[in-house]
């Protein structure tokens, strides 16, 4: 039970690390601005981790590299040590690194499609009940150009904008790929 318990603390803590380093790659990929609530939280919970990796890693084509190998390195300690104390990871080598390191990045990409989903229906809700609120700007800066595509193809009907529920499918068609991935990369483990 004890066990049970460090793992779960383990997995909230850097399931937490790594969804807030998505919502700083997040907004600065879409530049939303961080004078908000949510963007000086984000700052304040990633600058320190984020300013000394960043001068060793630079970004690539305006994208903050730094923060998403970040949450990818944060899923690599959680994938790690959840297998390593399974016993499904019994040794360091480079197979069941590997597999540890796959899982790792589709976990991060898991978040980052729940992200977008937690993001996409609050910028819904906001359009509905108050579109005038502090951050409800943030939250169309992130979506706008994830909606834009499905925009150019759907039309809104009686005024209402259905472009959100057709990224929503896609997103948990999204889902289901890798979930799918995950339980083919599981039986490598067991096979090295």
């Amino acid at each position: 039970m004890l066990t049970q318990i460090l793992f779960f603390i383990l997995d909230t803590i850097c399931g937490l690390l790594t969804l807030v380093l998505l919502v700083r790659f997040a907004m600065q990929w879409a530049r939303a601005p961080f004078r908000n609530p949510l963007g000086e939280f984000v700052i304040a919970a990633t600058d320190w981790m984020v300013r000394p990796v960043r001068r060793m890693v630079p970004a690539l084509f305006g994208f903050d590299t730094a923060s998403l190998l970040l949450a990818w390195l944060w899923q690599v300690v959680d994938q790690g040590v959840s297998l390593g104390f399974s016993g499904m990871v019994l040794a360091v080598s480079p197979a069941p690194t590997f597999v540890v390191a796959l899982l790792a990045v589709l976990e991060v990409a898991k978040m980052g499609l729940y992200l977008v989903i937690g993001v996409v229906v609050i910028s819904a809700v906001f359009s509905w009940v108050n579109p005038y609120a502090p951050l409800a700007g943030v939250f169309n800066t992130l979506t706008q150009p994830l909606l834009r595509p499905f925009r150019r193809f759907i039309p809104p009907l009686g005024g209402v904008d259905l472009s959100p529920l057709a990224l929503l499918l896609v997103l948990q068609i999204a889902l289901f790929v890798i979930a799918s991935l995950r339980q083919s990369v599981l039986p490598l483990m067991l096979i090295s």
